[in-house]
């Protein structure tokens, strides 16, 4: 039997209600209470000097870790009211896991921890440190990265190809960091817990990685070759991955489980895509509205009529453009858009550009210098002038 066990059955014997000063049947706010006051009156930055009172600072501690903790509660309940069953050899008194003379308290315990003893019980109560005998499973890391698309892909949506480069388990090693052919032995650091306790003052402490074992719970005597012992590698492969319709440039999309894989049977990580959009020729895009640019000459939009304007991957439609429309204004084509998410579609956003000829030929020279002469006594820049 290990030394960590050893200690176990210590704790197994300690009345931590009666080191709070409670009993079985106290509440958990008296535990909390009583909790409290005991640290309060016993903190060590209170009490320079006093190792009396440090050391109980460190048993109510200890026993406010367990009762204080309705899970591990439970359990030390059950633990304690095993070993105060009955007369028997090694029991109260003579309590043992073993030897000569002595009770064998695993032959006890195996069947009421699931089969595993005093090792697995105690290791489920005292944070798995016996209990552990392989390393957990643990997800995959998620893996970032970026891909370009044309304009209409990301209304339509696309199915592209990725070529991915991640972490991954090392492959010769398959993520143990020993190497092949040895066999492993608990990490002898953190006793297979996969992390180690450090206190960070006061009644606090934190629960850090282990660094001999690196989370893994085992340890080699050999560490791998290939990984030189860190178990871990790099995997290139390509994925198929959906973008879906509607996306927008620089959306960040998530697709479950295709980023680098688990250990230990764990699940893989996500991938995470952000999407860069080209822009097109002639269709912008405001939120979900497509937006186009649409020139008209002077005479239709003085006189109005009737025009054909394009839309994003669909038979053009007909626009109306009434009679005095201003250069600038938008007119609004229902349904154009860009496709949402509740499969509806936002709409094309047509906003009307006057055009101006650089050249007229005479015929034309002749019909605009007539349109002056008759608006002659109508100057558009009167208004300017009042009240300047």
């Amino acid at each position: 039997m290990s030394g960590t066990e050893g200690i176990r059955t210590d704790w197994a014997t300690k009345d931590f209600y009666q080191e709070l000063g409670l009993t079985k049947t106290a509440s958990a706010e008296e535990i909390k209470k009583a909790y409290r006051k005991l640290a309060r009156a016993n903190h060590p930055d209170s009490n320079p000097g006093d190792d009396a009172k440090h050391e109980k600072f460190k048993a109510v501690a200890e026993a406010y870790d367990v009762v204080g903790d309705p899970e591990k509660r439970k359990k030390y309940d059950e633990i304690r009211a095993l070993y105060r069953s009955g007369p028997m050899p090694g029991g109260p008194g003579g309590f043992g896991t073993g030897g000569a003379g002595g009770f064998d308290l695993n032959d006890l315990l195996r069947d009421r921890a699931g089969g595993g003893g005093f090792g697995d019980m105690f290791g489920d109560l005292f944070g798995g440190r016996a209990r552990s005998q392989r390393p957990r499973p643990a997800k995959g890391a998620d893996v970032e990265t970026t891909a370009t698309i044309g304009f209409t892909d990301a209304i339509d949506g696309v199915t592209i190809s990725l070529r991915l480069t991640s972490d991954a388990p090392c492959p010769d090693c398959k993520g143990s960091g020993g190497k092949p052919g040895t066999k492993p032995h608990i990490c002898p650091q953190c006793e297979g817990a996969g992390f180690v306790v450090s206190s960070v003052g006061g009644a606090f402490a934190l629960n850090e990685t282990c660094p001999t074992c690196a989370g893994r719970q085992l340890v080699y005597d050999e560490v791998c070759p290939t990984c030189h012992g860190n178990g871990r590698g790099l995997s290139a492969r390509s994925i198929q991955a959906r973008i879906p319709a509607g996306v927008k440039d620089g959306q960040r999309i998530r697709l479950r489980g295709k980023g680098a894989a688990g250990e230990n049977g764990g699940p893989p990580g996500d991938l995470f895509v952000t999407v860069k959009v080209t822009p097109h020729r002639l269709f912008g895009r405001r939120g979900d509205n497509l937006t186009l640019e649409v020139p008209v000459s002077f005479d239709e939009a003085a006189l109005g009529a009737e025009i054909k304007i394009p839309t994003l991957g669909g038979a053009p439609v007909t626009l109306k453009v009434p009679a005095g429309t201003p250069n600038g204004r938008t007119f609004r084509v229902r349904g154009k858009g860009a496709p949402r998410a509740d499969g509806t579609r936002g709409d094309l956003l047509a906003t009307v550009e006057v055009h101006v000829p650089a050249t007229l030929d005479p015929v034309a020279r002749e019909a605009v210098e007539s349109y002056r002469a008759a608006t002659a006594g109508k100057p558009l820049r009167a208004k300017l002038f009042e009240g300047a």
